[in-house]
């Protein structure tokens, strides 16, 4: 999930949990591997998947994103690594493993614009659970409850989405998909030339 509408924001510093990662494509609205539910993580704390959580901090970070799905570099692997602002100014970093969705507060919704790093160029008004419990697993396996408010409650619903092979675009209307798949063909290549000028640029650095 981008971290803003635009995919423009203010540059933050690469989290340590970044360390030693390479870019990794990001792959498009269309793809298989996005549009199914993914497999179970089954096996933790190994040296590839720590190395798949690197990548995937990294890459999220090229993309201007506050979240990123393990599908979205086309590993078919329920988990997500997040970096998001949080409503007092703090910073959310972490990753999830198996998540699944298990409460919300009162049912009361939040409308704003979602894009999404795998339909690059385009962003709807989506509503959303204004603030949600997620549970799951850390790298080692470890349980872990995330709970958040405002965007880091739309970003942690927006990547479990992922993981089950749903896009923020399935939840719009017919009408409201097609005008943001034509933004998204308006301004794709930009938003493409621009994230791989990041990733070289980022890669010297």
């Amino acid at each position: 999930m981008p971290r803003t509408a635009s995919g423009r924001s203010v540059e933050r510093s690469l989290p340590a949990e970044a360390a030693g990662g390479v870019y990794r494509e990001i792959t498009e609205i269309g793809a298989s591997v996005l549009h199914r539910r993914c497999a179970d993580v089954t096996e933790f704390g190994t040296e590839v998947l720590s190395r798949l959580l690197r990548d995937m901090f990294f890459t999220m970070h090229v993309a201007h994103g506050v979240g990123l799905a393990a599908n979205q570099i086309g590993v078919d692997l329920r988990l997500f690594v997040y970096d998001c602002p949080g409503e007092q100014g703090e910073r959310h970093i972490g990753h999830l493993l198996n998540p699944e969705l298990c409460s919300t507060s009162d049912g009361s919704l939040i409308t704003r614009k979602e894009g999404c790093l795998s339909v690059p160029g385009a962003a709807r008004e989506l509503a959303r659970s204004a603030d949600v419990t997620v549970q799951g697993q850390n790298w080692q396996g470890n349980p872990v409850t995330l709970s958040g408010t405002g965007l880091f409650a739309r970003c942690l619903q927006h990547e479990t989405d992922h993981t089950d092979g749903i896009l923020y675009v399935d939840r719009l209307t017919p009408e409201e998909r097609h005008h943001t798949l034509t933004q998204r063909d308006d301004h794709r290549a930009a938003a493409l030339a621009e994230r791989a000028e990041r990733a070289r640029s980022m890669a010297g650095g």
